[in-house]
């Protein structure tokens, strides 16, 4: 069974998408200590996490952060502060989706469904896809650039995944939306370039050259 954490201070709500959640057979635990977030993510180990923006002493995007350094588990932002700038800030921080307050619990539920169908395989086959100095495990989620591992976001990870697979070829923006989204019309373009944007740094920052080009009004290229 898929583990959820919640980290919002709200109880009320809380509770409520807990109870919710266990309805559908998940196992969920809210944090109690927002003190130490990351401590309760460490012991608790979740599939994914449920994270309101606005908390006691360090706010989301705050633990967003700082999960990344260790983890791509998947993080779905759920806030009343919708608005453009606080969604590329989730975005940026490392979040995975972002749904505004307040919500229906039935949509919750599907849009988490959608995102660990999305995250986890049950193919056990191993698979490694690679292009010069980067290796990328279908596997167990891994990537490795020169044998150092990089850490990446679910989103990042299955865009630098589409792009191995079609090396050499271009990936129309579409394409990429279509794979870390479905056809959900209401993620902003910007979203895609704040994505690939962070992975670009994060493949150069590991000594992995410029692999991803821009093709101008057509999409990107590994190659």
């Amino acid at each position: 069974m898929y583990r959820i954490l919640i980290v919002e201070d709200d109880f009320t709500i809380a509770q409520a998408v807990q109870s919710h959640l266990k309805s559908w057979n998940y196992v969920v635990e809210y944090v109690k200590d927002f003190q130490r977030v990351n401590l309760e993510f460490d012991s608790f180990r979740p599939d994914l996490v449920l994270m309101d923006i606005h908390l006691p002493f360090f706010n989301g995007f705050h633990w967003c952060s700082e999960l990344r350094r260790t983890s791509n588990v998947p993080i779905i932002f759920l806030s009343s502060f919708s608005d453009n700038m606080n969604i590329v800030m989730a975005m940026n921080m490392g979040g995975d989706e972002f749904i505004e307050k307040p919500f229906d619990l039935p949509v919750l539920t599907a849009k988490i469904q959608a995102l660990l169908r999305r995250t986890y395989t049950l193919n056990e086959q191993r698979q490694v896809l690679s292009y010069e100095a980067l290796t990328l495990n279908l596997n167990n989620s891994t990537v490795l650039c020169e044998q150092e591992q990089i850490a990446l976001t679910r989103n990042e990870f299955l865009i630098l995944q589409l792009l191995l697979e079609n090396c050499g070829k271009i990936v129309s923006r579409d394409a990429l939306m279509t794979c870390l989204w479905g056809n959900d019309e209401f993620i902003d373009d910007n979203t895609l370039t704040v994505n690939v944007t962070r992975l670009r740094k994060k493949l150069e920052a590991a000594s992995c050259g410029d692999y991803i080009k821009t093709k101008k009004g057509l999409g990107y290229l590994l190659g």
